[in-house]
């Protein structure tokens, strides 16, 4: 009889987590995903893409309902868990109902942060987190809407492209004196900037919101050196919070997120978790690559396989507001390293290469992004760059062609 297994959330980790256990033993486990967004798990990296209307909603899902089906599945979304009891062994779900299980993982990722600044809670404030605020959003951007977008990262930047290809008037609000500060150095956020105001949107960087000011609803933003910002709505998309509320409510140990070693395994025998709740050696990843690498690792400790998660090499590979970027590694450069660079702003590229003992220890790549995965396998790999050192800026074809 197959062991029931549990996994409380619906999204990109939850769905690799279910292919990778039945890659390796499927059968083993009766498999029940609970997640409370009411639809089938879906590629959160391309929320954008359907706000800016370059995707439709419904071609985001990752896979069909017979894909689960197929694979002894059971979907329970648009029902989200209220409570762990660990004692019964039970998840208590909103409409009434307790799931059993044997074994239990948690992959409840994160929820977007509020600004703690007066006018917060008034009418026309929203996030971007997931599809039901992709929603809200396009009926904004139709509208033609002013909207002032908190926050110059990731989300923020993906925010601020999807409103403003879809119709509305977007302000870009950032703290930071660079946008993806955490992912790019001065030179290539400069770049990005540039770029990104190329598409219609005003940046203000080095910019505090004060307030969000308003009798009923938003009506403008203030910021902190006096200036108002007239806006409809405001996005925030200042960062996230990793859901670990339900597993600490349940007796399991929490810091930032859920607490687990280098098996995924939480301090209750049985109990794990992974994707952005998950906090490992004193880390939580809110990419998707990290929620991949430690399905692989979860899923060997499911099925009996020895297998040691040891952190990721963070790294974005993405299209920012229709730019390509990507990061990975040591990009700013530690003490005895050398930076090779290539800065193009006319051809809106940027280029630039770390490497320290003969070999490469960080990228990043603004505007031409072919050799990515490249870098990046070069950088997780420790292999040395030293045949096609001179050469390596140039990209894998020309690179290895040289060397052999």
């Amino acid at each position: 009889m197959s062991e029931p297994l549990v996994i409380i959330g619906n999204g990109m980790a939850a769905a690799r987590l279910a292919q990778e256990i039945a890659a390796r033993a499927l059968g083993r486990y009766a498999v029940a995903v609970i997640g409370d967004e009411p639809r089938l798990a879906y590629n959160r990296v391309l929320l954008s893409s359907v706000l800016a209307g370059e995707i439709a909603s419904q071609d985001i899902e990752l896979q069909p309902a017979r894909w689960w089906r197929d694979r002894g599945v059971t979907l329970s979304y648009g029902r989200a868990a209220t409570s762990v009891d660990l004692q019964s062994r039970r998840v208590a779900l909103a409409d009434g109902r307790q799931v059993p299980f044997s074994k239990l993982v948690f992959a409840t990722g994160s929820q977007p942060l509020r600004l703690p600044v007066p006018g917060a809670d008034l009418v026309g404030v929203h996030t971007f987190r997931d599809s039901r605020d992709v929603d809200l959003l396009l009926k904004l951007a139709a509208e033609q809407k002013r909207v002032v977008v908190i926050g110059g990262g990731l989300l923020g930047l993906e925010a601020a492209y999807g409103l403003a290809k879809a119709g509305a008037l977007v302000t870009l609000v950032h703290l930071m004196d660079r946008l993806m500060e955490r992912q790019l150095d001065v030179p290539a956020a400069a770049l990005l900037k540039r770029l990104v105001e190329q598409k219609g949107i005003d940046v203000r960087l080095n910019a505090s919101t004060k307030e969000i000011v308003g009798a009923t609803k938003v009506e403008r933003v203030v910021l902190a050196d006096g200036t108002h910002i007239a806006a409809d709505a405001v996005i925030f998309a200042a960062g996230i919070r990793p859901n670990a509320a339900l597993a600490q409510a349940a007796g399991i140990a929490t810091n930032r997120g859920i607490v687990v070693d280098d098996r995924l395994a939480t301090n209750v025998v049985g109990v794990y978790a992974l994707g952005e709740c998950a906090e490992h050696r004193g880390t939580c990843y809110g990419l998707v690559e990290p929620a991949y690498e430690q399905a692989k690792v979860l899923a060997d400790t499911l099925t009996g396989r020895v297998s040691v998660y040891e952190g990721s090499v963070l790294s974005t590979n993405l299209k920012v507001s229709g730019v390509s970027v990507f990061s990975a590694g040591d990009f700013v450069g530690a003490a005895g390293t050398e930076a090779i660079v290539l800065n193009d702003p006319s051809c809106g590229t940027y280029k630039k290469l770390v490497i320290a003992d003969g070999r490469l220890t960080g990228a990043i790549l603004i505007g031409d992004t072919q050799d990515a995965l490249w870098y990046l396998e070069l950088i997780r790999s420790g292999a040395s760059v030293a045949p096609f050192r001179s050469d390596l800026m140039f990209g894998r074809a020309f690179a290895e062609r040289r060397a052999a």
